[in-house]
């Protein structure tokens, strides 16, 4: 019965999950997250007059076409320029947004202290084991004057990709059945067992204990949905 309501509630939580429409939960959550954010970029302007260079680890330049033009309000006497750094070939006309092909945990063509601010959003728990997550932790203090780091919680009752109740909890065999016979969250099932190895191999959820780890000087901002925490956000100043 628990597995059948799982599955027939699964629309619902598509909807909630969507971040296309703008009155989903996920879309208000990235919203109150952005404000977190331009908080920090504020901060951060006020005390550098020029120019101020972010870089986003894993993100898109839709976000940023979208929202430049608000950091720039924030910062009229400062020039904001992003660099978008994705394995994924992106581009943008957007003159102060710069697309890069990057590894998120080895961005050998980024210097020491190159950017003021480092942000990533839902991407570190898509790198790999927890060795390869350690890895893009080090290059985010590595290249960044100050950090901000989103990822979801471990302990999240709803899985956040395959939006299925303890999905990260189940057996392997249990997921592989689950991944190959249902759609799952915005994955269609798999139609081999190599495919489903690779979709579930693809996210690797962190607990806060973990995340402290990667980041033992960082502030910690818990997101709450009806007092759980669905995910983290981690910024500070880089050692």
């Amino acid at each position: 019965m628990a597995f059948k309501l799982s599955l027939k509630s699964a629309p619902l939580l598509k909807t909630l999950a969507d971040d296309r429409k703008p009155n989903s939960l996920s879309s208000k959550l990235r919203q109150k997250r952005f404000a977190v954010f331009t908080k920090l970029v504020k901060n951060h302007c006020e005390k550098t007059k020029g120019l101020v260079r972010i870089i986003d680890v894993g993100g898109t330049p839709t976000v940023w076409e979208r929202n430049l033009p608000l950091l720039k309000q924030l910062c009229p006497v400062t020039q904001v320029k992003v660099v978008v750094a994705n394995i994924k070939d992106y581009r943008t006309s957007c003159i102060d947004i710069n697309c890069v092909i990057a590894n998120a945990t080895k961005m050998n063509q980024f210097k020491d202290k190159e950017f003021d601010i480092v942000f990533s959003n839902s991407v570190i728990e898509h790198v790999g084991d927890f060795e390869a997550q350690k890895a893009m932790a080090n290059e985010i203090l590595r290249i960044g004057k100050v950090y901000f780091v989103q990822t979801p919680n471990f302990y999240f009752p709803i899985e956040p990709h395959f939006l299925f109740p303890f999905f990260q909890f189940f057996p392997l065999p249990l997921k592989v059945w689950l991944i190959r016979n249902f759609d799952l969250g915005w994955r269609r099932k798999a139609p081999t067992l190599d495919t489903a190895l690779v979709l579930i191999n693809s996210v690797k959820l962190l607990t806060k204990k973990q995340l402290i780890s990667l980041f033992p000087q960082a502030n910690l901002f818990e997101e709450k949905i009806f007092s759980l925490t669905k995910s983290f956000i981690l910024y500070g100043e880089s050692p």
